[in-house]
């Protein structure tokens, strides 16, 4: 029996048009990094701090933590700029699926590789809200400023637990756009499930140890350890 389900945002409950993609991209080539987009791959769905320092290693550029900082910086104001512009709206079929896991009496939390300072405004931009009432769109919000360390560490789906009041990590789906979504979903024990509406091509998550890889979230109510 699974009661709660953990799903990432940008690219699995949350359409952005692949603007963290960019973001980070851009971010890291205007502090003097060359990115190949393997490397982008590698670290998309991590702690983007963590991602940055790294892909500015790859890019043979030294992460002192003043340039770190700095680019990190240049990373949130590209994603502010970008989604004035062009708004995120929910994946096809997400608001609907929450509803119904919620409605069954399954607890939803939302994790992701964004801290506070990003996560929260793009949840007010769409109007979703946390909580355990009815008219709530998810129960818990779990972002990197809660947490030591990133995907795909389990942490996150950790403090999802405490926060839903979960006890058994075998009764946790996880679902997420990224390979590290999967890892982490893999390194917590839970049912771990790629989405394929982010910008992981299919070849490269079923490369992943899964259990299961579906077109959207759109399609976890359906799953046979909820549809009981």
């Amino acid at each position: 029996m699974i009661s709660l389900v953990a799903l990432d945002m940008a690219g699995t409950t949350i359409d952005d048009g692949g603007t963290v993609y960019d973001a980070l991209e851009q971010s890291v080539v205007e502090a003097g990094a060359s990115v190949a987009p393997a490397d982008l791959q590698t670290w998309m769905g991590t702690d983007k701090v963590e991602a940055i320092t790294a892909l500015l290693r790859l890019g043979d550029v030294t992460p002192t933590d003043e340039l770190v900082a700095a680019t990190f910086d240049r990373f949130r104001q590209f994603l502010r700029l970008a989604y004035g512009t062009n708004p995120p709206t929910a994946i096809e079929g997400a608001e609907a699926a929450l509803s119904e896991l919620r409605r069954r009496g399954v607890k939803v939390a939302l994790t992701t590789g964004f801290d506070d300072e990003v996560a929260y405004p793009l949840l007010e931009a769409l109007g979703w809200t946390i909580g355990s009432g009815a008219d709530c769109t998810v129960d818990a919000v779990v972002t990197t400023s809660d947490v030591p360390v990133g995907r795909p560490a389990p942490y996150m789906i950790f403090r999802a637990m405490e926060a839903t009041g979960v006890q058994n990590v075998a009764e946790v789906l996880v679902a997420g756009d990224t390979v590290v979504d999967i890892q982490a979903g893999r390194n917590a024990g839970a049912v771990a499930c790629g989405v394929l509406t982010g910008k992981a091509d299919r070849a490269t998550l079923e490369a992943q140890d899964y259990d299961h890889l579906l077109g959207s979230v759109a399609e976890i109510p359906g799953l046979p350890e909820l549809s009981a």
